[in-house]
Formats: structure tokens, C-alpha cells, sequence
């Protein structure tokens, strides 16, 4: 894909009117999150973007000044946006992602006497992609597949956790990922990926990932922590799918040596659980049912206990991915949220096994009137490493 760098709105004219139509702003709004600049240009600057009701697109830019085309004006403060839009009573605002003194800096800015909240609004915007997203999904996926394929050749025996990570890391960059793992929620942090082995996919985590680890240090208590890949244990890969400003979230499954039966009985679950969501996952679908067909799936086979962790369970089986790794609808057992069309969505039944570590697959799936497609489309199987 080819685009003129110097140009700010890096969407063709139809791309951007689709996701602007989706948006539906009712008062005038700033939008500055770089998540959200993202999707409504295709590019991330320093500034904002204001959106009013039956109007084109106003960029209001800090930084970089090189940047051309229509309605683009620079500004070294916000306080200068009101010259060229006016004042308004109401301000659209993302206090979602918005630290506190900057949205009330940008209410006093343009006047307004209150703020009301666009965030669910984008949120439920991004949840549904255009055809271009989802074709940019696609790309990611089939790269991501390409790495996976290549994971056992990085093996040596002795290695670590972190050292099996590294070296993954270096093969998704040397692919051309771009290496930010972009999420969602001012608490949420993740470097490139998760690599969990033995017996530290148990390790319980303060943010809200489907499986935790201890990670290296207290600071950032997630992942790798060093553990030795031993024999009778088992490696899930949950590594990073950026590869254009999209992320597909795909897991596999490796191991040391043979598993116990129980751990085969349980990735063999996680297939089957895949397998049967996505047969049910048309538009319509309540994402709560099918939450719960996983749950029961999991209950079925004695597996209740291992599901979505073992000593701290994950309240959710899948989520919506995108420009952020974590995006709407969420598969949760209290989810308000139905299933539509084009919805990204991906699913990850894991389990931890005590004495065994991780094992299931994860898969990024759009939905579409027959149900949901896969587009990671690596083998599930647990893959042996020695």
C-alpha cells in the first residue's frame, strides 16, 4: 500500500466517511488518543482531531510540522482551537483514556460549560471493521502464522522462558513487526508478548490478561520470569501480531517432551471449544452465550478447575482485537454485547495444569453471516520441541 507520508488523512475519502458514520458524534469533539487518531486518519500525530456533527474533519496539529491537506491547521496550544471552530457548550472528550487536567484544560479551551464522554462511542465504532481492517488483519495473521512455523528451530535445550522469548522477539522484528503491543486501559502493560513455561503459567498477574506469570521484576509483575523450558513441561507462545497498526493475538501450544494425559486432555478441550464457538459465533450471537458454551464445554470434560487459570481464573474466554490488543465485544459471562458482522474477535480457551504449565490455542476470527472465520491459521497441535 502506497501513501503520500506527507499527508495527514492517510485514508482514502470512503474509508475514513465509513468509520466516521459509525462514529455519529452528537456535540462537538476532540479526539486525541492515539488509538483513535489511528483509526480515524490512519496515522498517529501530536494534536487533535475535531469532529462536529454533519461536518468534515478539522486536524489540529502539534507535531510533526511536516504535514499537508485539507483542514489542517497547526497550533502550539489547545487553547487556539477555539479561533477557527468557536466556542461550543458541550465537548465531546475521550475521559476514558483523557488524564483529568487535560480534559478540563481542553473544556476551558473552548468554552464549553460541561464534557460528556465519546469513549464507549469510538470504542463500539472500532468494535465493527471495514473491509480495509479486516484485509490488514488478514496480512498480520498469515505473518504471524509464518513466525510461529519457525519457533521450534529458535529451541535449544537448557533455555529459558525469557531466553526462548528474546529470540522470538527477534524473529517477529526481523518480519517486520513493529514491536508496540498496544492496549487498552490506563493499567494494562505488555511488552511484545507472553512466553509462559511450567509451572509459572500458574503465577497469578494484577492486570487482566487470560493468563498471568511473574514476569522478571515486581514492576511490571506479567510473563516470562525465567523459568527453565524443562522436560514433562509445557511453553505457550502468545507473541505479538503488529505488523501494520492492526494486531491479530494468536497462541500455541509447545512442550518438552511428552505432556501429562491430563494436559492433552485439555488442549484437545481448548480445540473443541474453539472449534464450537465459532460455528455458533454469527451475527445475533450473545457474547455471554457463548462464554458459556465454553464454560460448559470446559465443565463436560472435568476441566472446570484448570479453565482459564488454576489458582486465579480469567472472568472472560475471548475479546475483540484491532488497533488495540484489546478491543469490544468481550466473550465474558455478564457481556452486554451481541455479535456483528465484521466484528474481530479472538478466542482463547486456555488451562493451567499444576506440574505441566499452560496449555490451549488461541485464534484471531472475523464474524461473518456463517460464523466466525479463522485467519490464524497455524497448526493447533502441541508441538514438541526436542
Amino acid at each position: 500500500m502506497k501513501y503520500n507520508l506527507r499527508q495527514l488523512c492517510l485514508l482514502d475519502h470512503n474509508e475514513q466517511r465509513i468509520r466516521l458514520a459509525r462514529l455519529k458524534v452528537s456535540h462537538p469533539t476532540l479526539i486525541c488518543d492515539n488509538a483513535n487518531l489511528l483509526y480515524l486518519t490512519g496515522r498517529v500525530f501530536s494534536g487533535y482531531i475535531y469532529l462536529a456533527p454533519e461536518s468534515d474533519p478539522v486536524y489540529f496539529v502539534k507535531r510533526p510540522a511536516t504535514l499537508e491537506g485539507e483542514r489542517v491547521h497547526y497550533i502550539r496550544k489547545p487553547e487556539e482551537i477555539k479561533e477557527i471552530t468557536g466556542t461550543t457548550r458541550t465537548l465531546g472528550l475521550e475521559t476514558g483514556s483523557l488524564p483529568y487536567a487535560d480534559a478540563i484544560r481542553l473544556k476551558n479551551a473552548m468554552g464549553a460549560a460541561e464534557i460528556t464522554d465519546v469513549s464507549a462511542a469510538i470504542m463500539n465504532a472500532r468494535a465493527v471493521k471495514t473491509p480495509l481492517e479486516i484485509k490488514l488483519l488478514e496480512e498480520d495473521g498469515i505473518r504471524q502464522c509464518e513466525i510461529y512455523s519457525r519457533i521450534p528451530e529458535l529451541y535449544a535445550e537448557g533455555m529459558s522462558d525469557v531466553e526462548l522469548q528474546v529470540e522470538t522477539e527477534r524473529l517477529c522484528r526481523l518480519h517486520g513487526c513493529l514491536g508496540l503491543f498496544r492496549v487498552n486501559g490506563p493499567s494494562m502493560e505488555l511488552h511484545m508478548g507472553n512466553v509462559l513455561a511450567g509451572d509459572n503459567a500458574d503465577a497469578p498477574s494484577p492486570y487482566d490478561f487470560a493468563m498471568g506469570g511473574a514476569g522478571l521484576d515486581p514492576s511490571i509483575p506479567v510473563g516470562a520470569s525465567g523459568e527453565k523450558i524443562a522436560r514433562g513441561k509445557s511453553v505457550m507462545v502468545d507473541m505479538n501480531g503488529n505488523f501494520n497498526g492492526y494486531m491479530t493475538d494468536m497462541t500455541r501450544t509447545f512442550s518438552c517432551g511428552r505432556l501429562s494425559d491430563l494436559a492433552m486432555k485439555a488442549h484437545a478441550c481448548s480445540i473443541e471449544i474453539c472449534e464450537s464457538l465459532a460455528a455458533m459465533g454469527k451475527p445475533g450471537t450473545e457474547a455471554k452465550a457463548l462464554y458459556e458454551t465454553a464454560r460448559q464445554i470446559a465443565e463436560k470434560h472435568g476441566l472446570a478447575d484448570y479453565f482459564m487459570g488454576h489458582r486465579s481464573h480469567a472472568g472472560f474466554v475471548g475479546h475483540g482485537v484491532g488497533i488495540q490488543i484489546n478491543e469490544l465485544p468481550v466473550i465474558a459471562p455478564r457481556s452486554r454485547h451481541i455479535l456483528e458482522e465484521g466484528n474481530v474477535i479472538a478466542l482463547e480457551p486456555k488451562f493451567v495444569i499444576p506440574d505441566t504449565g499452560a496449555v490451549g490455542i488461541e485464534n484471531t476470527y472475523v464474524v461473518e453471516v456463517e460464523g466466525m472465520r479463522s485467519i490464524t491459521n497455524a497448526p493447533e497441535a502441541i508441538i514438541d520441541l526436542l
